[in-house]
């Protein structure tokens, strides 16, 4: 009697979960799809803004808006607050450049990346562990060439070793955190790669995030540690 039960109770599952299997799908498909249209919007361009206010501000919005954090040159950080608000203030700096921007697991994509463009002083960006930061958005950071000096893409799951070699035309930058990126086949080669291709630069690769990890090595100079919590 009790292995009938069990059977029953098998043949009812299935049952329910044959019946409601579209339903299902068709609810997850809905929800991606809605999450996809709130990504773009997020990244869409701030024509008003930049008209009204000029490029400083404009990216600065931009940075704020996503849940980022920003820098204008000779000022303290500014970043949102814990409900997601922050002072529209900053709009007097409208004629100080921005020198750094950290976006660290913020929404940002390939379009959103126009608002940093506008960013012409940027000396450093941190895109650590963005979900859209991809290959194709590294394509576009040559635009920023003149002044990056300091670049973080520790962590994005989408940067592959295609994405990384787009980054030669960055001759001017220092300092370059590629540690932790799961689409990358070969870290420690592409490392060595990154370096030869960047010889004036500091390239941080896996073995810096191991040892990060383990607490054998410390950099209090790093991107993130200039941002305050």
């Amino acid at each position: 009697m009790a292995q009938e039960g069990n059977q029953r109770k098998r043949r009812t599952l299935f049952q329910f979960l044959t019946e409601h299997f579209y339903d299902v799908e068709a609810l997850r498909q809905y929800l991606v799809q809605k999450q996809i249209l709130k990504v773009h919007k997020e990244n869409g361009p701030l024509t008003a803004i930049q008209k009204q206010y000029g490029p400083y501000v404009t990216g600065a919005y931009f940075v704020l808006k996503l849940g980022g954090a920003v820098k204008f040159q000779d000022q303290e950080w500014i970043r949102p607050n814990g409900c997601a608000h922050f002072s529209p203030e900053f709009v007097k700096f409208h004629a100080v450049p921005v020198e750094a921007v950290d976006v660290s697991s913020c929404a940002i994509n390939y379009h959103g990346l126009d608002n940093l463009l506008l960013l012409k002083e940027l000396r450093s960006l941190s895109l650590q562990r963005c979900p859209h930061v991809d290959d194709w958005f590294l394509s576009r950071l040559y635009l920023l060439a003149g002044s990056l000096q300091e670049l973080s893409l520790a962590g994005c799951p989408h940067i592959s070793e295609r994405g990384l070699a787009c980054l030669h035309h960055l001759q001017n930058l220092r300092k370059l955190d590629i540690s932790d990126l799961p689409a990358v086949s070969h870290p420690r080669l592409t490392q060595i790669l990154v370096e030869e291709m960047l010889p004036n630069c500091e390239v941080l690769g896996p073995d810096w995030a191991k040892g990060v990890e383990l607490g054998l090595e410390e950099q209090p100079g790093d991107l993130a540690s200039r941002v305050p919590t």
